[in-house]
């Protein structure tokens, strides 16, 4: 008799362990798609302040690899937004431009919503990379979620600018 409350139990607590295991892969699975659409969102504000500011001020190129950054597809969006970097870090920035303290604003939010869903992709994938969430099969019909791997977005602010202009 107590070998059957035995079992009882021990199939009782597996299967809490595994209803709970399936609940935190779901939940970390949910928050790295929120993170992802947030930083679609951080990428989207950035690029269009960065075309406002060369459509402003700064000429063809920026403005060029801003509307690329807007309307890529979303499999070249990593490239897109490393040009568009690359092209704001070529620029020499005023530092007295609501415009480029825009960007720049923009561009700290992104660096912040980048490290977000960088450390939540991290957790979902190991949480579905445990041996049991494997065996079990749990998260299957979801996709992997994916990094997205940029270069550093953050810019120099006006008052870094000013700081390393000689005689200021």
């Amino acid at each position: 008799m107590w070998w059957v409350v035995g079992a009882t139990l021990v199939v009782a607590l597996l299967a809490t362990y595994l209803v709970w295991t399936a609940g935190r892969v779901e939940r970390l699975q949910d928050r790295a798609e929120l993170a992802a659409r947030a930083l679609d969102a951080h990428l989207l504000r950035r690029a269009a302040a960065a075309a406002v500011l060369a459509e402003r001020r700064y000429g063809a190129q920026l403005y060029a690899a801003a509307r690329v950054a807007l309307e890529v597809r979303p499999d070249e969006r990593e490239a897109a937004e490393n040009d568009l970097t690359r092209q704001l870090r070529a620029s020499q920035l005023d530092p007295d431009d609501p415009d480029t303290e825009a960007v720049i604003a923009a561009s700290r939010r992104l660096a912040l919503a980048r490290q977000v869903h960088t450390d939540l992709v991290r957790g979902a994938r190991a949480a579905r990379g445990r041996p049991l969430v494997r065996l079990m099969r749990m998260g299957r019909r979801r996709p992997w979620p994916q990094y997205f791997d940029i270069d550093d977005p953050t810019l120099a602010a006006p008052e870094d600018i000013l700081a390393d202009r000689p005689g200021t």
